[in-house]
This record gives C-alpha cells, structure tokens and sequence, in this order.
C-alpha cells in the first residue's frame, strides 16, 4: 500500500500543488503500484496540505487494476469522497486515548462510533472500507501501549466492516520483538490475513519490523515514495518507511511485488526536487550514486 501521497505530504511545510500531487500518484501507479492512498478527506485548518483532494481526483488519469484511496474521518469528510468516485476510503482510530484526544478532540469509543458511520455509508454504495490503528507500539503522550488496547481498536474496526487493518506504529519506537508480540495480540481476535503493517522509521527500525511481520505471516506493508512523510499530531515522528528500500528488500527475498524499482525511485526523485528536498531512502540514494558513477 503506498501511502506517499497521504501520509508522505500531509506533514510538508508548503501547501502542494494539484498537479504535483497528480503527477506524483500517476508516476507511483506507472512504475507498478497497485494500491495508491491518493490523499484525505480532513478538516483543512487542520492538514492544509490536502484541502484539494477532491481536485486532485478530478484530475487524475486512473489505470485499470489500480485502486486510488482516501483518508476519511467523519461523514463530513464521506460526502467529499463519495462524490470522486474512490475505490475504497480508509478510517481511523488510535489505540491511545491521549493520541485520539490530541489528534481529533474525542475519546477512542467517539472515534469508533465516527468511524462506524463511514463505514456504513459506504457499504451503502459498496465501496470497501479500510481501517487504520495508529500509535500501536507506543504514543508521543502515553508511552508504552498495551497489546490488549492495540487488539480492542482493531477487533472493533473489523466487526464493523474493515476489509483490512493496518497497524501503525505512528512515532517509530517499535522494535521486532515487540511488533510481533502485539501482532500476535491482535491475530487472536482478526484473521491474519485482514491486517496490514505501517512502519514509520524515527529509530531506524522499519525494515527489521517488516521483516519481524512478514515472518508471522502478514502480507500487505504500507510504506511511502522516498521516506516521505510523518505525522502532524505526533511530536517527533520521522517519515515512513521508504517504498524503494522495501521493493529493494523484498526483491532480494524472491518476492514479487510487480514495481519496477528505478522507475519507482524516478518518481521518488521528481517529487522531492518539488518539495526542494532529497529522498530519505538508501535504496534511492544508492541508485542515484550508481547511476553518476557510471556517467
């Protein structure tokens, strides 16, 4: 899942263009990605960065066998996507009280409640919903989260209708060990195969804990073009996971995952010569190097 476009700019200080962001979720989707989280649906005092989805979606030139996301937050933020034609919309819910109270002004169960309301507006309209569980192996507020608190968000999430979980570790303090401890937590109460792994790198640990997950059986890994990325509610964060190391990674484990990976880091590269900076990915860096070494 690349979630670039979403998570990758909502944290930039500049407001971005339309037509970079479109620019952008079209290169990400020609160099093979699949499953593109084009942008959110949120209050834009909040995350000024993404009060233009909607024209972004009117913008850009969908290809077949891709699916094209949104964050939405409330039935608000519902009536924004339902009229651009998403493929699926995603919700989301802190395991941490003090995050969600932070992050959105409202306890966890008001969050629920919210996050209920959207899914069921759109299996109205037979559109899939994924769930998102932030601050799953730690808070900026609380510290150390319980397992049992990670397994009640992402149990109720999939009752009401998530097709998939996704388990962010939103500051980055996961270490293996403990990313497959609250896997194994939450795989009591929702299949293994409905949850998915969000790893944002602040202590350098996202690719030891995809590995730590793919090890327990999960298959689907969100990560961002370049390293970009972090959380505006989440003091200290540090950008996601970089998709050119993940695809580099995975490629030397035999698994196909159908990026071409100079052409993912091309597109990594144009997005940061935008934002007038450089990628965080090694893999990106690395092919750059190569590629001046041989000029």
């Amino acid at each position: 899942m690349e979630v670039g476009p979403r998570d990758g700019l909502q944290n930039e200080p500049a407001l971005i263009p339309a037509a970079v962001r479109v620019a952008l979720i079209e290169n990400l989707a020609g160099a093979g990605l699949t499953s593109i989280e084009c942008g959110s649906f949120v209050s834009p005092a909040k995350v000024p960065q993404m009060a233009d989805t909607a024209s972004v979606f009117s913008q850009l030139r969908r290809l077949p066998g891709v699916t094209y996301s949104a964050l939405v937050p409330n039935l608000k933020g519902w009536e924004q996507a339902a009229a651009c034609k998403l493929d699926e919309v995603a919700v989301f819910v802190a395991a941490s009280e003090q995050f969600s109270r932070a992050n959105i002004n409202c306890s966890v169960d008001e969050s629920l409640r919210r996050s209920e309301e959207v899914v069921h507006a759109a299996s109205l309209q037979s559109i899939p919903v994924r769930g998102y569980v932030s601050c799953v192996l730690g808070c900026p507020f609380a510290g150390e989260i319980e397992t049992a608190a990670v397994a009640r968000v992402a149990e109720a999430l999939h009752r009401m209708g998530c097709h998939e979980i996704s388990l962010g570790d939103t500051i980055g303090v996961g270490t293996p060990l403990a990313a497959q401890r609250m896997l194994d937590a939450v795989a009591r109460v929702v299949p293994l195969d409905r949850l998915a792994v969000h790893y944002h790198d602040t202590w350098g640990q996202a690719l030891a804990n995809v590995l730590a997950s793919l090890e327990v059986g999960i298959h689907v890994i969100d990560s961002s073009v370049a390293g970009l990325g972090g959380c505006p509610f989440a003091p200290g964060a540090a950008g996601n996971l970089a998709t050119e190391d993940l695809v580099y990674m995975l490629d030397g484990m035999g698994i196909r995952t159908g990026v071409n990976l100079r052409e993912l880091a091309a597109a990594g590269s144009s997005i940061c010569a935008s934002l007038g900076k450089r990628p965080v990915s090694r893999v990106a860096i690395a092919l750059e190097s190569s590629s001046q070494a041989r000029v």
